[in-house]
């Protein structure tokens, strides 16, 4: 009953600006958090950002990866179940599968988010 879709992702140069979508379905749709992480090639997946339900409603807490502070931000769209990762000075080093993902509280770690989404690929070139 729990769906996620990410979209946006692609193919942009350094200095370049992306914004990913990730947008949940289902009537179970009311996640505590949702959240962004990414899998570089041949690396582990690693936190991105995070945002509470109530903040994406409302404003709110919020919470970024040291990696993208600066340069990325999670906001919502509730009218539209829709969470987005607006990126910007994107980096060579950004170049990731990018994952979707819902849980309970916002937290870092993969193994603490329920629901994901099937990833949507982005590629910065220098």
């Amino acid at each position: 009953q729990m769906q996620l879709v990410e979209s946006g992702g692609g193919l942009v140069q350094a200095g370049g600006s992306l914004r990913l979508s990730c947008v949940g379905s289902g009537r179970t749709f009311r996640p505590g958090a949702m959240a962004w992480f990414r899998q570089p090639p041949g690396k582990e997946r690693e936190f991105v950002a995070a945002i509470s339900d109530i903040s994406w409603r409302s404003g709110g807490r919020t919470t970024y990866a040291d990696s993208v502070k600066g340069r990325f931000t999670i906001f919502g769209d509730n009218t539209r179940d829709t969470v987005y990762l607006q990126m910007n000075s994107l980096k060579p080093e950004d170049t990731a599968v990018y994952y979707c993902a819902t849980g309970r509280t916002t937290s870092t770690w993969p193994a603490e988010y329920d629901y994901w989404g099937q990833g949507t690929q982005v590629a910065v070139s220098s």
